[in-house]
């Protein structure tokens, strides 16, 4: 969970540095990027590319990729350790749209968590004055589709190979976002081809090591260890992009993280 943590806090990194480039010609070099894994590991193991919930594998690549570019969007606008810590509270959401859609029960204590949480968004918008509005909207929106993307995949449960649903988002985001960047596309030079391929290596490992490590512990053990990223990511921001964090900031960063770790341990208790 902590190599996962460090490479997404890699892509995180690398969508700053690429501040130039249009949002969704980034969006096109991370989905390519994360091609060259999925359609071999597929090919190789002889797994439907089409799948078998073709509606819901088609409406959770939308979903996504409307939740990746909103949050890529962030990063370009906010710090990096804010529009992380604001994306991670589409668990919230995500119960939420559990509780409409799935019917699925919420523990009394779970509220308090949540409520917890939006404080501490509240903290890192209400006291912080350099905090862009929109970027910190873009960051929410993508958080509440990321949510729907939960829920998407809960839906589509074990009837597709999870690469299949990878690959569906990652093929999905190459189409619409190539279409959507020739409009805005600048030719990349140099080192900028290495880092733009590179968002998709990163996000491929991420992913990938995430699943090992909820695969081989248990969830309430592992999955707290994801917030390091907000960490990582803050922590990357202020070395190479001189970031400015508040103590309000920061608390409200802790905030956020302390709310859905107990969460996490909440729910995941036997």
């Amino acid at each position: 969970m902590i190599i996962s943590a460090l490479a997404f806090t890699l892509l995180n990194v690398g969508v700053k540095y690429l501040g130039k480039f249009n949002v969704y010609q980034i969006v096109f070099f991370r989905a390519l990027g994360s091609l060259f894994f999925t359609y071999p590991f597929l090919l190789k193991n002889k797994i439907s590319i089409v799948g078998n919930k073709v509606k819901l594998l088609i409406a959770r690549s939308i979903v996504g990729l409307i939740a990746m570019t909103l949050f890529f969007s962030a990063l370009k606008l906010l710090p990096t350790g804010t529009a992380v810590s604001i994306r991670y509270i589409a668990p919230i959401f995500a119960a939420l749209f559990a509780l409409l859609i799935l019917k699925e029960k919420i523990k009394p204590i779970q509220w308090l968590f949540f409520i917890a949480a939006f404080c501490g968004v509240l903290m890192l918008k209400g006291f912080d004055t350099d905090i862009n509005s929109l970027g910190f909207i873009f960051a929410l929106i993508s958080a509440l589709f990321t949510g729907l993307v939960f829920i998407l995949i809960r839906k589509i449960g074990t009837h597709d190979h999870p690469m299949v649903i990878v690959n569906y988002f990652m093929t999905t985001s190459f189409i619409i976002s190539g279409v959507l960047s020739i409009k805005f596309w600048i030719h990349p030079e140099g080192l900028e081809w290495v880092c733009l391929l590179s968002l998709g290596v990163f996000g491929y490992f991420g992913q990938i090591y995430m699943t090992k490590a909820l695969q081989n512990s248990e969830t309430r053990l592992v999955a707290p260890l994801k917030y390091i990223e907000v960490v990582f990511t803050m922590l990357a921001g202020v070395i190479w992009f001189t970031e400015d964090y508040t103590s309000i900031t920061i608390l409200g960063m802790l905030l956020i993280i302390t709310s859905l770790v107990l969460n996490v341990l909440i729910v995941k208790k036997k």
